[in-house]
């Protein structure tokens, strides 16, 4: 079954962090994605743009609202995703477990 781990987390750090800082963090994710692709797990992943750059859509029957910025004003938001395939939930859990990161991990039906 495929699984889309979902990675949260606060973006303000990010946003302060300095090129040293931000260079080991891509070190720590190339070694994440390391460990997906010698498991045959990566399916494939993004990191987002920042949630200030989103466009929410709303729908209530036919009318339509289209609104800059991220959809709900939260602490955490979603920075990016990694798809894998998993056996079953808890072998997900085992793959996202070692992600530099929160992670939120939602199936994907067949």
């Amino acid at each position: 079954m495929k699984y889309v781990l979902l990675v949260v987390g606060d973006e303000q750090p990010w946003a302060e962090a300095g090129p040293e800082e931000r260079a080991a963090v891509y070190e720590r994710w190339g070694a994440y994605d390391a460990f997906l692709t010698g498991r045959g797990a990566a399916l494939g992943g993004h990191e987002l743009a920042h949630s200030s750059s989103a466009t929410t859509i709303r729908k209530n029957g036919d009318q339509v609202l289209i609104s800059d910025g991220p959809y709900a004003e939260t602490v955490e938001q979603i920075s990016g995703y990694m798809v894998v395939e998993a056996g079953s939930l808890e072998e997900a859990i085992e793959l996202a477990t070692p992600m530099p990161s929160d992670v939120v991990i939602r199936g994907v039906p067949a």
